[in-house]
């Protein structure tokens, strides 16, 4: 499993519903996205990572390893906004309000980010999936998704121990030998993923599968505190913003 995966299932809101989380989580990302940059971005920031850090009791190094991935592609979706392509300063030249428009886009992503993984951290995969069917999601589209999820766990499994294979194999000691490694690893895994597919259908046509994966869900019950007490903070948030954006800037 993933890191991110093993810390959802030991997460202390692990038994909320999950219905409780995802509003938490969306609202976040969505204030984040629709408040003024500043000071709405770093206002839903360091909300957000209250929240990690404090309730749902997420560990600051294993918050921040999950959090660099999608920091890097803010960063990168960020840069090209700093330069014009073309006019007469020349091809490229720094564009009038480039460093602006970045730091709003920065600012927005990484808080919308911080949103995401709230619910990431804290909501496993397994406990959303079967409860989409009750939402109105069809049985098989549900199905795939739970298999695929299953899968994706398998591969990465079977990537891992051919590396280690090959590295004990000194498969890594130069760029040729890497290169051939490399190569060995897409193949093998391409057929291993052939062949883990066509297990799981002979093992699910062997257990009488009608359309229908059976799954026994926890059961959680929506609470209606912690939904107001998400309201208000949302709310908290919209008002301090906008309060702060009229008198200040």
């Amino acid at each position: 499993m993933l890191p991110i995966d093993v810390a959802a299932h030991g997460s202390r809101w692990r038994h909320r519903h999950p219905l409780e989380k995802a509003l938490l989580g969306l609202g976040l990302t969505v204030t984040a996205v629709a408040l003024p940059p500043w000071p709405g971005g770093p206002l839903v920031a360091a909300a957000t990572l209250a929240v990690l850090l404090g309730p749902a009791g997420v560990a600051g190094r294993q918050l921040w390893r999950a959090f660099r991935i999608p920091l890097g592609f803010c960063v990168t979706g960020a840069l090209p906004l700093l330069f014009a392509v073309g006019g007469p300063a020349g091809p490229v030249s720094l564009a009038p309000d480039g460093p602006r428009h970045a730091a709003e886009l920065l600012l927005r992503t990484s808080a919308a980010s911080l949103g995401v993984l709230l619910f990431a951290f804290t909501t496993p995969v397994s406990d959303v999936l079967p409860r989409l069917v009750r939402a109105g999601v069809p049985a098989p589209v549900v199905d795939v998704a739970l298999v695929m999820y299953r899968i994706g766990f398998l591969l990465l499994d079977s990537v891992a121990r051919v590396r280690r294979a090959q590295a004990a194999r000194l498969g890594h000691t130069g760029r040729a030998a890497l290169w051939r490694s490399l190569a060995g690893l897409a193949a093998t895994s391409f057929v291993r993923a052939f062949d883990r597919a066509a297990r799981l259908q002979e093992g699910l046509a062997g257990r009488g599968y009608d359309g229908a994966l059976r799954v026994l869900v926890p059961g959680a019950a929506v609470s209606w505190r912690f939904l107001a007490a998400s309201a208000a903070l949302l709310g908290a948030l919209v008002t301090v913003t906008l309060t702060l954006e009229g008198r200040y800037l």
